[in-house]
């Protein structure tokens, strides 16, 4: 007797674009505004 593979099922392509639709949503809006922390800390501390 073998035990059953768990193997979870793929999502469907129209979910796999909203994932990544969600992920882009939220990170490039994250990416740009930690690149602009960053930009204006290095300008409060170099002068």
């Amino acid at each position: 007797m073998t035990a059953p593979t768990s193997t979870p099922p793929s999502s469907p392509p129209r979910r796999r674009a909203l994932i990544v639709g969600a992920w882009l949503w939220v990170g490039v809006p994250l990416a740009y505004g930690l690149y602009e922390l960053v930009h204006k800390a290095t300008q409060l501390f170099t002068g």
